[in-house]
Formats: C-alpha cells, structure tokens, sequence
C-alpha cells in the first residue's frame, strides 16, 4: 500500500474560500480514484494561504485486474446483431469468444480481461482534469498561449508524490516534482520533501502550520493570551476566526490600542469596522462589560519589536475607519428617523408588493391591532412599527447592513423616543436563526409579529412560496420566528381566526392605496388577498415550522398533524396538547389505545363501505329520545348489551368523556390523556369477548355505534387516524 501527497502551491487564497475548497478537492479526487477501482484507508485534506492539498493513505499501487463475462444473441442470430454486440463487447472478432449452450441454443459470451493500471497513470490523468475543472466561486485568468491559467490565484508549483516517487503530470505548463516553499518571511527558501511527515515537518521549521485546525486554535489561545496578559477579555467571534485562520501560516497575535476618543460610537460600529474592514478582534473590560480602546491583530510573523510596531500601524489604519464611522454617524443623527421614514418610499419592497414604506404601513396597522394579544401598548407599537425601517437609508447602514435595527434603535434613543420603542426598533428582526433571541418585551413582540406576519402573508398573497430547498425570502425563517415568539412569550392568538385575517386586510388596504396614488406597481386585477385555499396552505406551512421546532423535543411529525387536523390554530394551545399527547404515545397505554381506535375505525371503514350509514344508525337508535345526545346514544347502546364486557367499554367511554371534556376545557391535556388512559383495558377486553358483526341487526347496529364511540372519545384530544404509531 502507497502514500500519496499531492499540494498545490500558488499564490493567496482568499481565507472565505479555502474551507469549501478543501472540500472540494477530497471530492473530485475520491471520484476519480473510485471510477479507477481504487480505494484507500484515510484521505486527509489541508489547505492555508498558499498552498491546497491532500494525503491519501493505503492506496495500491496498481489496480485489480478485471474478468468480466457478457452474454451476447445466439450463434445464428443475423450479422447485424452479432456486429453491435462485437462493438458493445470491445472486441474484434467472434474468436475471442465462448460459446455456451442453453435451453434456447446456443450462445455467444464474451470474456473480457482489464488489466489493473498503475496508480501513478491514474492520478497523472485525473490532476490536470481536476485543477482545470476546479470550482471556485470565483477565479481569474492569467498568462498567455499554453501557460495561461484560469484558477482563483496564480500557480506557483505542484507537488505529487507516490511514496515518494514523483508522479509526472502537467497543467498550465507546469511540470510536478517534489519541491514546495515555506513562510515568506521564517522560511529558508525551496526545499525537496519525501513523504507527508518529511513534508509537514519541514514546512513546520520553515514557519508555516499546516493543518487549519492547528492554525485556528493557535489563533485563539494566542488572542486570549493577550488579552488576559492585560487584564481585558476577548470577544470572540467564530466567523472572524474562520477568516483570519486563512489568512494566516504563522499565527502570531497582537494586542492594539485605538484612540480612545472613538468609545463614544456606538460598541456595535466599533467591533464591526474592525471586524469587517480590519479583520481585527474586539476587545472588553471583563469588569465592565464595556467595550474597550485594545484590539486584538493577528499578524503572519514573529515580529522583532514584539509587535509594536504592527500595532501601531493598525491602529493608524483603524482610526481611519473609524473617522468615517463617526461622519456617517453624526449625519445620522442630524437627519433623525422621522425624515429617514419619509425617504422609504423611494425603496422597493417587492415589485408586487410595493415600497417599504407601504409595507411600514401595513406592518403599523397590524401592531396596533396584535397589541393586545401581547400586552402592549397599541399606540406604542404603531410608533415602533412606523420608525422600525427608517434607518435602511441611514449612511451607517448603508455602510454596514448588519448593523439595521441597531443603529435604528441608537438614533429612537438620541431623538429621546420611549425606550420600548427603541429597543422595538432593534429587536423586530428578531429570531434570525435557531439561536438567535426572541423578542420577551411587549411592544418588541408586537412589532416582530407583525413584519413577520406581513411577509407571509404578502408572498403568499402573489404566490411567492418556498419550493423545495430554495427559500429566497427567508419566508421559513419567518414563519419559526412567529412561532417561537408566540410560545415564548405565551401568546394566545389563532391565527385563522384573528391574525392572518387581520394581516391581509391590511395588505389589500395598503396595494389599494397605491393603485390610488397611480403608482401603477399593482394593478387594479392584481388587488391583492390571500383566499381560503391560500390561508389553508399558510396554516399548513406554520404546522410544518412547528414540526421542525418540536423534533428536538422527541414530538413526531404525526402527532402535530394530528392535534392539527382538529382545526385549532392557537399555536400555545397546540404545542401542548402535541406534547401531552406525545407523552401519552410513549406509553404502554397510549400504543394499546392507538391499536384499540384502529381495529374500531377499521371496522366501521368496512361497514361503511358495504352499506352502513352511521348518521342514520345513530338516529334509528335514539329515535324517541327528548334529544340526540351522546348521553342518548350511550342508553340506547346499552339497552342490548348483553355481555359484562360491553357493558364496561359503555361505563369507560361515558366516564372518559366526561373527563376528558372538562380537562381539555382547562387546557388540562395531561389530565385528558390521563382519562384516555381509561379506555385500554376496557377496548382490549370488549374486541377479545365480543363479536360485533352479532347475527341480530339491532345488537350488530348498537355495537357498530359503540365502536364508533371509541373513536370520537379519541378525537376529542387529536385525530388518531394521522398517528403512525
């Protein structure tokens, strides 16, 4: 078995590029490997600044040998079909085949022998076709005639050895062998290698750390270390490691201290001009909290001074930045969140759906009219709502879109706007991810409620749904953000009944307006609502969301359909009943019930099919009743119930009935599920004694009716038809 060690040397990678690109190079050569037959025992992939490649361990030196047998037509079969399966086969003639004989005749089988081909001619063929068919997101031509190259950076040499034997093979003119380069600045120049540890070693003592993991802890442990050498803790940030790993062959970080008459920006300007424009780490008071003047850069050397004079030069550069920021801020301020709402009308929402302003429009309606359902302040929450956009046009978003809301909420505050609405400002794009915080404040809950309900329902209004894996307007997101924030907060809210309605009014309300200013973005015949079978569908995406959200929790997808099917559509009220009811499907009692409705409602489904009507069975029964109750039906029942079992299956469901009704009148589900508990024993021993197709119509009509009391004594809590079990 062979070692192969394959690196491609060139110039910078971009650091947000070489993650995926190691990715991409196990890929397309494990691909090429399996096609050849080979396989191996480990395959590791490494990549940094300069260099991309990978080890492959346990490879063969040669590939097996093939023998394969392929029948052909018979041995009088026309000359024609003899020819095709000679070309199919590979081979020149007839000779070179057996012949075997069969219950038809006889048969043509040709044998064809493969020998294995050498590993080395393997890999020679498939690196050229796997440099020039590389995907980078993006790459660059360089060079003319046979040396142009197209790839993300210039090419500089290639390595590619077979247990230590150079593997000839070329691309854009360049020829491999065993040489490579280490560090810029620590290293001793080009220098041969034989295998991956002479290769790693070697690159390790010419200042270069292979491996990104290696290369990401150093980066950490060094940041912290000087932070804690300064009394100071470092604020960590998980994407700006990634990047700065890749930046990097020789970790070596510095602490920087900026002009502190920049601390009166905002800490969230601050940490984002040197984290996206500087590639620097912020730095806090652990006493505090505070942000503070220190930054942490990595630089790619061991610097003579001990860094000095990096850092110098960085903070020069960050007060650059940083003088920017502060124009962009001050201009903010001066123009104010009133004014900025005003300009939102010259932003395009959605073609279809108008400006920003007019969705601001939509969304302020929406808040006030959700207020009460979570305890905010109606007028409060339109004033949020009206403002929560404003600072899409401000100089420092445009400057740094991740900071929209933030800066909103700074600029409410400078403007001395009641803090609930400033935070309600920041806090309405809120949860943009699983891990990201929900809104708790009431006019925040408010707002975010109401932007994200009109998303929804707008796209689906112009039929604008996520499809398969694309989702271009984060319209999941949404729909989990709404979730979360209800069952968070406790909200009790249907959004059949008084939410989505709300939210498309509004939207119809607002595209009219527009068709008034004769703006002519909507047109009179594209007046916009969202029909029954469009509120049906968007109910059935917010009970997908919910299913996701609940997996983590152990709740199947079934059981959310179940307790949804009933219609009910307070997503509080659901969420428990589904956790009640999963909880009760976990049990011995809960599966036995399950199996118990089954056998009931299979029966009846065989009945119904051959004739019966239970509508007008259930009449026939309680005909003479002062009224058709289920308490009716139970006395009818019983008046043929012969045999003790049946007359305890009666007793079970009146009791459970009850039970069930008035715990699931107090949201009580745990207590409703307690009294399906109930039923087990009683179904158990009513279908182990009891024939229910009886030879007397009236006793057979009565039981059938009893069956089909299990069943509605179980849909009382869920449909257990949409149960798997």
């Amino acid at each position: 078995m062979a070692q192969f060690l394959f690196e491609i040397f060139c110039e910078e990678i971009p650091a947000r590029m070489q993650e995926r690109a190691e990715g991409d190079l196990k890929r397309l050569m494990s691909e090429r490997l399996k096609e050849a037959g080979l396989n191996w025992d480990s395959l590791e992939a490494f990549s940094g600044p300069r260099r991309l490649g990978l080890v492959i361990e346990g490879l063969p030196h040669k590939t097996a040998d093939v023998r394969e047998e392929r029948k052909g037509p018979r041995t009088d079969a026309p000359e024609k079909a003899l020819e095709g399966f000679m070309r199919g086969a590979g081979i020149d003639s007839l000779d070179q085949c057996k012949i075997e004989e069969g219950k038809k005749g006889s048969f043509y089988i040709a044998v064809i022998e493969k020998p294995g081909r050498e590993t080395a001619q393997v890999i020679s063929e498939a690196v050229p076709e796997i440099i020039k068919s590389f995907p980078w997101p993006k790459s660059m031509k360089f060079g003319e005639g046979d040396r142009a190259q197209r790839w993300v950076r210039p090419l500089r040499s290639l390595i590619c050895l077979l247990d230590g034997q150079v593997i000839d093979t070329e691309v854009f003119g360049i020829t491999s062998g065993k040489t490579t380069d280490g560090h810029r600045v620590h290293g001793s120049g080009p220098f041969e290698v034989s295998d991956f540890a002479d290769y790693e070693s070697k690159l390790r003592a010419n200042g270069v750390i292979l491996r990104r993991d290696e290369r990401k802890q150093l980066v950490l442990d060094g940041a912290r270390r000087v932070c804690e050498d300064a009394g100071l803790e470092l604020i960590e940030d998980q994407g700006l490691l990634e990047e700065v790993t890749g930046l990097v062959e020789h970790p070596a970080p510095i602490l920087g201290d900026m002009d502190r008459d920049f601390l009166d920006l905002p800490p969230e300007v601050i940490a984002l001009t040197m984290k996206t424009h500087q590639k620097y780490f912020a730095v806090r008071d652990p006493k505090t909290g505070k942000l503070t003047s220190k930054f942490v850069v990595l630089a790619n050397q061991d610097a003579p001074d001990g860094g000095k004079a990096i850092a110098a030069g960085n903070a020069r550069v960050l007060s650059a930045r940083l003088s920017d920021a502060r124009h962009f801020w001050d201009l903010d301020r001066k123009t104010g969140l009133e004014a900025m709402a005003k300009e939102l009308d010259k932003v395009t929402f959605h073609e279809k759906l108008g400006t920003v302003a007019d969705k601001v429009e939509r969304v302020a309606k929406l808040a006030r009219e959700l207020a009460p359902v979570v305890g905010a302040d109606a007028d409060m929450a339109e004033k949020a709502a009206r403002l929560a956009k404003a600072d899409l046009v401000s100089q420092m978003v445009y400057e740094f879109p991740e900071l929209q809301g933030a800066m909103g909420r700074y600029y409410a505050l400078d403007a001395g706007l009641d803090p609930q609405i400033a935070d309600a400002i920041k806090d309405h794009y809120k949860p943009q991810g699983p891990s990201d915080a929900v809104p708790t404040a009431p006019v925040s809950a408010a707002v975010a409620l109401a932007d994200k309900l009109d998303t929804l329902v707008g796209f689906w209004a112009i039929d604008e749904k996520p499809t398969g894996s694309k989702d271009p307007f984060a319209l999941r997101r949404a729909a989990l953000g709404v979730i979360r924030i209800l069952l968070d907060g406790n909200y009790r809210a249907r959004l059949r009944v008084n939410v989505l309605p709300i939210a498309d009014q509004n939207l119809a309300v607002v595209t009219g307006s527009q068709i008034a200013r004769g703006e002519g973005q909507v047109k009179a015949q594209h007046f916009l609502a969202v029909g029954d079978s469009e509120l049906n569908d968007l109910l059935a995406f917010f009970a997908d969301r919910l299913k996701v959200h609940l997996k983590d929790e152990g709740v199947k997808y079934d059981v959310i359909d179940a307790v949804f099917a009933l219609g009910d559509d307070d997503l509080v009220r659901v969420t428990k009943k589904a956790r009640a009811l999963q909880a009760f499907m976990n049990t011995d009692d809960g599966q036995a019930l399950l199996q118990g409705y089954r056998r009931a409602a299979n029966i009846l489904a065989a009945e119904e099919k051959k004739g019966f009507d239970l509508a007008s069975a259930r009449a026939e029964a309680v005909e003479g009743a002062d009224v058709d109750t289920d308490a009716a039906l139970m006395i009818a029942i019983a008046k043929t119930a012969d045999a003790a079992e049946e007359r305890a299956l009666i007793a079970a469901i009146e009791g459970a009935d009850e039970v069930a009704s008035v715990a699931l009148s107090k949201e009580d589900f745990e207590g409703a599920m307690s009294a399906l508990s109930q039923l087990r024993e009683p179904v158990d021993a009513f279908f182990e004694a009891v024939v229910v197709n009886d030879k007397d119509d009236m006793v057979r009509r009565n039981r059938l009716l009893l069956l089909s009391r299990i069943r509605a004594a179980a849909d009382l809590v869920a449909d257990f038809s949409r149960l798997e079990g």
